[in-house]
């Protein structure tokens, strides 16, 4: 049997399982309360979340047959319900920040920011290390492409400073001097990223949208203001961390400084399309952070930048139309919020949720919101993207904790921040881990015990310290 062959069966095999899953669902009959189209939606929505688990296809394939299966079954109707997802406008931020992310690495200016912070921080491994997280931090409120961020600014600079060690993924001494150590350590600190605020990744604004359905409001600033205090311990604990159980053989990296400073002096002065870069980026990060006292919304101030970057020539239609992740992302994640709002409307998430307050009936909020953070944070194993899982589990998860008695807002931002804290834990979590994962310095069983250890600190540090720090600012 060819190799094609048995990827072929594979597909075969997958697909067969999403049908059966599918069609059982199905046919089971409703339970009290809920309607046979509740039902039947409930098993289409999972039938298509299990294919982008398996992913027999792509993921927009497997969200397009979903959606076509919807309305055929008359689970969902073609002219209310089918294509409201496409016109949401968190859906469409999204697809703003990879145009967004296209500016900063044409320009440059991603890669002068990271190299400034090598040249201040890399005198050794770990402090290379620190100088990258500092540079994702300062990226992340700009950049909602996780993916952008870490593989088509930092991961560069990453590969480039083993390069010079001479560490590449060739052999398990050669990975080991310094790459391993630094790819795996990005890896984790992009989720640390992505929690702390709203706009640092694709779920982010999906995330905020749920909650506004349940009637619980987060802003930009509120969210970055709750996720700077955990988020920044987390950003100083993990590089350590990782240091200590996953060692690079190379400590101390002389060069690297030099190097960076080096490499700095030749780029010059900022080009004018850098400023124009910058510019644009201070005036969104005011613009969001700004935003419940200005009125103007996080998808407006986004299409404000690309229309600058457009302006200015720093990007063009034709790289946003070549931009496939954009367009992907737009029909992906459009269809799965799309069909997941009937689901809600038809109770199926009351209904779930009443099956899970009851098993946590009598507990304090307090333990119900931990108990609930740390389940929702391992189901991610079930799940190839944080936006996924968000548009599957967040809604009812948040009515369960709010049901318990938890405050909404810590309920809401606390699952809303560990969205972005799954990214890391499987080679399969999420787009930057999936890039880690296939550069090839981190075998699958490292990448799946630092992913566990990092993810399990850092939801502890949020649950405590965040928890703590929350309640000084008032959120609860």
């Amino acid at each position: 049997m060819t190799q094609t062959t048995r990827q072929r069966t594979s597909q075969l095999i997958k697909a067969a399982v999403c049908v059966a899953v599918t069609v059982a669902i199905y046919m089971v009959p409703p339970p009290g309360g809920l309607e046979p189209r509740a039902m039947h939606m409930l098993a289409i929505f999972l039938g298509t979340i299990l294919g982008l688990i398996l992913q027999p296809l792509p993921t927009s394939a497997v969200a397009i047959i979903g959606l076509t299966i919807a309305m055929l079954t008359g689970a969902m109707d073609p002219k209310t319900e089918a294509f409201a997802g496409l016109g949401s406008a968190s859906i469409w931020l999204i697809v703003a920040a990879f145009f967004i992310a296209q500016g900063f690495v044409k320009t440059g200016l991603g890669r002068r920011i990271a190299l400034v912070f090598i040249s201040l921080l890399g005198k050794s491994t770990l402090g290379i290390s620190y100088g990258l997280s500092a540079a994702d931090l300062l990226l992340a409120p700009a950049t909602p492409s996780n993916t952008a961020r870490l593989g088509g600014i930092l991961f560069p600079i990453i590969t480039s400073i083993s390069d010079v060690q001479k560490s590449t993924p060739e052999s398990d001494e050669s990975r080991r001097r310094i790459g391993a150590y630094l790819a795996i350590t990005a890896n984790n600190v992009n989720a640390i990223t992505s929690a702390m605020f709203i706009t640092a990744m694709a779920a982010g604004p999906v995330v905020a949208q749920l909650a506004a359905d349940s009637d619980v409001t987060i802003g930009w600033g509120t969210w970055a203001l709750a996720g700077i205090v955990p988020g920044v311990l987390c950003l100083l604990i993990i590089p350590a961390l990782v240091y200590k159980v996953y060692p690079p053989t190379i400590k101390h990296v002389p060069s690297a400084q030099s190097d960076a400073r080096k490499e700095l002096k030749e780029l010059g002065r900022l080009s004018v399309k850098e400023w124009i870069m910058a510019a644009t980026f201070v005036v969104m990060l005011v613009l969001w952070a700004t935003g419940s006292m200005t009125g103007i919304s996080a998808t407006t101030v986004a299409f404000l930048g690309v229309a600058v970057l457009l302006v200015s020539g720093i990007i063009t239609w034709k790289d946003m139309a070549a931009n496939t992740s954009a367009w992907s992302t737009l029909i992906f994640f459009g269809v799965l919020v799309g069909m997941a709002t009937p689901i809600n409307k038809l109770g199926v998430a009351e209904w779930a949720g009443e099956i899970i307050a009851q098993a946590t009936d009598g507990l304090p909020w307090m333990a119900v919101l931990a108990l609930l953070t740390v389940c929702y944070f391992l189901m991610h194993y079930l799940f190839a993207a944080e936006l996924a899982q968000a548009v599957a589990l967040y809604t009812l998860f948040l009515g369960v904790a709010v049901a318990a008695g938890a405050p909404p807002a810590a309920s809401a931002l606390m699952l809303g921040c560990t969205t972005g804290l799954i990214g890391a834990m499987t080679h399969y979590a999420s787009g930057p881990a999936a890039l880690i994962y296939g550069a090839g310095y981190v075998k699958t069983p490292e990448f799946l015990k630092i992913g566990f250890l990092c993810g399990i600190v850092s939801v502890a540090v949020w649950l405590t310290v965040g928890m703590g720090w929350w309640k000084i600012i008032g959120i609860w």
